[in-house]
């Protein structure tokens, strides 16, 4: 097999095989460009939670722009899904619409739909597929945002849809899609439907027409070239991945003196996530065996396998020098063992709302922990979500409502040679956060601080990334909820580094009577809350971990005090907070 993929990779074109990979590349730009553009949503048009891809006739990725490494490296799984399942029966004019994690999803807010492209001169044959996956702010489920930390089973956080005609022969389903959004998941005690069906459906129009841009773009190259020759390219720059790979992998074994890896971190809860990692460095392929892995847990953190492939494709990615679109070539020299029934691989009724966003940031902390790579980052995406409306619990009534999804930025680690970065989306995510003028604009929220949180950065040679402060004011009586890691655990550090500030969630409760004291809760990684009119939520994001000693002892030890002596005032600040945050209403 080595031998073949050296064969193949040699028989090419350098030149010819870097601009076809930036064509694709290019290609994903324009899906994505397109899709920004005509989406309404705040999640998809604001924050860019979004991710576009182009895919070969057999569902493997072949190039992808710069979005979401947690969406691309689990595509591939839908498309590849939704091709066993239809078959030949897909034809010209057809759109796939699906999100199940049993079906290649993520989690179930990122709706996934999949374009086939088929051959101009030959209608019954597929030449490549097209696929867009966006977060949409509410799909149902028991809580606005459909992000509910307190899930325990899949149907409560919303529609779950293995597959869907969205599109079928250039006819668009509206009444199939209003039905799996939001007749479906209503049908589940204390569930409601989608609580803003008209921007779902909406974005998902937008989804549709950025696929649909990606395949004329993809025809468009074939008919200036010819099919073989884009199809030949295609797997060169699979092969090509694959190869930078084999070498990553023996350079690596070669660097630790050993060609066994070995690393194990834990959630918040306790839960391991175990990794050992064998490398062959003779045909350049390694075994990642994650057997002592905790098994699936009751509450959301359980993360499908395609999340799992996503991470560790990531992470390859990333420890790989050159400039190589991430594609599936990168996991051929790659084998998977996945204990069934772990966290990692959950059951199909499992909820796995945090798996994607929480759980796939642990896991690539694990897989470059095992590599030392660098120090371990923030480690979670700092879920917070808050709404109205939906169906009412006692009366059954079903009231028009919204919801809004954001993730929170915090500090990536250091490593050797470079400091970690303050306030960032880093690994498995890659999105913005709402401006402050459109979320202001859009929602009854002030935001009234949004910046660095000073010294909570792993100390060390390097030091780890600074985490944020983000403090909200709501306007009126709002189901708030905050879905975070690390507030148990903090971000270690590496080669002597010190480890990252762990976060922290504080509620400034308005009293009832104008004469009382604002309390000051700390609301925990993981809850769902109440919150009045004129209530505060203020969240610490953590911190990244530090690299290696620093030159002199002292001068570490001054750093440690300095840190403690400004987390101390942090917390002394609760009284300052609490002050700001008692008003009139």
């Amino acid at each position: 097999m080595v031998n073949e993929t050296k064969s193949r990779v040699a028989d090419y074109d350098p030149i010819t095989l870097s601009l076809f990979s930036n064509r694709f590349m290019c290609i994903a730009e324009a899906m994505g460009r397109s899709l920004k553009q005509t989406a309404i949503s705040t999640n998809i048009k604001e924050r860019l939670d979004f991710s576009c891809a182009v895919f070969s006739p057999t569902g493997d990725l072949v190039a992808n722009a710069p979005f979401v490494p947690v969406h691309l490296g689990s595509m591939s799984w839908s498309v590849k899904y939704q091709l066993k399942l239809y078959g030949k029966d897909l034809k010209d004019g057809d759109v796939l619409l699906t999100n199940s994690p049993m079906a290649g999803g993520s989690h179930l807010p990122d709706l996934t739909v999949i374009t086939p492209c088929f051959d101009e001169n030959d209608p019954t044959k597929i030449i490549f597929f097209t696929a867009s996956r966006g977060h949409h702010s509410d799909i149902g489920g028991i809580l606005p945002g459909s992000m509910p930390p307190t899930s325990t089973h899949i149907s409560e956080e919303g529609a779950n849809i293995q597959s869907l005609k969205i599109v079928s022969d250039g006819y668009y389903d509206h009444d199939s899609l209003y039905r799996v959004m939001v007749d479906e998941p209503a049908q589940y005690p204390g569930c409601s439907g989608c609580r803003n069906f008209r921007d779902v459906e909406s974005d998902v129009k937008a989804q549709i027409a950025a696929n649909n841009k990606g395949s004329s773009l993809l025809r468009a190259l074939v008919a200036e070239y010819d099919l073989d020759t884009v199809h030949r390219y295609m797997e060169h720059i699979k092969d090509n991945a694959e190869q930078a790979v084999r070498n990553m992998l023996r350079q690596a074994a070669e660097k630790a003196g050993t060609n066994v890896l070995h690393a194990v971190d834990y959630l918040d809860d306790g839960s391991p996530i175990a990794l050992k990692i064998t490398i062959d460095t003779e045909a350049g392929s390694a075994i990642f065996d994650f057997e002592g892995t905790g098994p699936e847990l009751r509450g959301n953190l359980n993360a499908p396998i395609c999340v799992v492939h996503a991470a560790v494709i990531y992470c390859l990615r990333s420890m790989i020098g050159e400039d190589i679109p991430l594609n599936a070539g990168c996991l051929v020299p790659i084998t998977m063992k996945i204990p069934e029934g772990s966290l990692l691989s959950p059951s199909p009724e499992s909820a796995v709302c945090g798996g994607n966003v929480m759980t796939s940031q642990r896991i690539t902390d694990v897989v470059l922990l095992a590599f030392k790579a660098c120090a371990a980052s923030q480690g979670c995406c700092n879920n917070l979500t808050f709404g109205a409306g939906g169906k009412d619990p006692e009366t059954g009534e079903v009231v028009d409502g919204w919801g809004y999804y954001e993730t929170i930025a915090g500090g990536s680690g250091a490593g050797d040679g470079w400091n970690g970065t303050s306030g960032v989306h880093c690994h498995m995510t890659n999105t913005r956060i709402t401006d402050p003028e459109i979320l202001e604009r859009r929602y009854p929220v002030i935001l009234h601080e949004f910046g660095f949180r000073e010294a909570s950065g792993g100390v060390g040679k390097y030091r780890g990334g600074e985490g944020c402060v983000r403090s909200l004011q709501f306007l009126q009586p709002l189901q708030v909820s905050v879905l975070s890691e690390r507030r148990a655990r903090a971000p270690y550090g590496l080669n002597g580094g010190g480890s990252g500030a762990p976060g922290l969630n504080l509620w400034y409760k308005q009293p009832k009577e104008k004469k009382g004291k604002v309390r000051t809760i700390n609301v925990g990684g993981k809850g769902t809350m109440q919150f009045g009119t004129g209530d505060w939520l203020v969240l610490h994001t953590p911190g990244g971990g530090g690299w290696g000693e620093t030159e002199k002892e002292c001068e570490k030890e001054e750093i440690e005090e300095e840190r403690l002596h400004k987390e101390a005032l942090e917390w002394e600040a609760r009284g300052t907070w609490a002050d700001k945050a008692k008003v009139d209403f």
